[in-house]
């Protein structure tokens, strides 16, 4: 069986209101992610509850601190190339309206 090689690629996930999608993918797009191929601005995403507690030196941009919140957002996926995943991940926290933005991040391996 093949060996792994050290991941290319990465997926990055995040999570976001609807109202911003178009710009969250926009910013990331920009910044590199989202190609396969000979294709370009390739995502997936997905509705679902996001739920928080803000604390009380919190700003939410939905809800009020001190109480918990549930949320209407989509999940969005798209592949970046490893070497472009912090400039990625800095476009995607500028273009974010949450001040506290959750991601995920998971290397894919070449076999």
């Amino acid at each position: 069986m093949p060996r792994p090689r050290p991941p290319t690629r990465c997926k990055l996930v995040w999570f976001v209101p609807e109202d911003a999608l178009d710009a969250t993918r926009d910013a990331v797009f920009a910044a590199g992610a989202g190609r396969i191929g000979d294709y370009a601005r390739c995502s997936w995403y997905a509705a679902g509850t996001g739920t928080f507690l803000g604390g009380e030196s919190t700003a939410p941009a939905v809800g009020e601190r001190g109480r918990e919140e549930r949320v209407a957002e989509l999940r969005v996926e798209t592949v970046v190339p490893a070497d472009r995943l912090a400039a990625v991940v800095a476009a995607l926290r500028a273009a974010h309206p949450y001040e506290e933005p959750a991601y995920d991040i998971y290397p894919l391996l070449d076999v």
